[in-house]
């Protein structure tokens, strides 16, 4: 148990606190549920702690770095018939907060289970972020602890900016940085055989490079 929720246990106040906690969540989910009535197809938006957070549009590199690794998840993971690849209008509902991340995986377990008009999807078991200026703090803050919460396996942060990839791979219940470089091959720990040049998800030749070598090999 963490120290925090150690000390609120411990505290008299304890039942004061647990009724405030029920009113705060009441609210969320009474917000939470005219969030999914309300938001449109065409928008990107998220409901974090209570919060829902409309984005505004992104700026082209941030967009060419997301479709970069699209590409080349989405491409390799149909050649291996290994799961499901969404990408930013797929909303993830874990029991708190709703994202649509950039990239994310399901395996083919959880992938079978799908269903053509499905809306909502549960804890991807691989997310990818591209940081912005607006993102950072909300994709380095309640994204990261949330995913790793939820078991999402591995999670990668892109700087389009710096053009670094950043590799997070899941230990217990906490995320640990396994890779963080401009250079080399950034090897997935959950999509078997996955392993892109760092160059590729920030340069058009070097992807484009990638992908005909993903088709080479099938």
């Amino acid at each position: 148990m963490e120290p925090a929720v150690r000390q609120l246990f411990d505290s008299p106040r304890l039942a004061i606190h647990v009724q405030t906690f029920e009113r705060v969540l009441a609210e969320e989910r009474e917000k939470r549920a005219r969030f999914y009535d309300e938001v449109e197809e065409g928008q990107k938006a998220e409901f974090i702690n209570g919060a829902i957070i409309v984005h505004s549009p992104v700026k082209k590199r941030y967009h060419d770095t997301a479709t970069r690794l699209l590409f080349i998840v989405h491409l390799y993971v149909q050649l291996h018939d290994l799961g499901f690849v969404g990408h930013e209008k797929n909303m993830i509902s874990l029991t708190r907060n709703d994202y649509e991340p950039d990239v994310c995986f399901f395996g083919k377990e959880k992938a079978q289970a799908f269903s053509p008009d499905q809306m909502k999807f549960p804890a991807p078991d691989f997310v990818a972020e591209v940081l912005s200026p607006s993102t950072e703090v909300v994709d380095r803050g309640v994204k990261f602890e949330d995913y790793a919460a939820h078991g999402v396996g591995e999670y990668w942060l892109l700087d389009p900016d710096a053009e670094v990839a950043e590799q997070y791979v899941l230990e217990g219940d906490r995320y640990v940085l396994r890779m963080k470089s401009k250079s080399g091959q950034i090897e997935s720990a959950v999509i078997a055989g996955l392993s892109p040049p760092v160059e590729a998800l920030f340069d058009d030749g070097a992807n484009l490079r990638e992908v005909q070598r993903l088709l080479q090999a099938g």
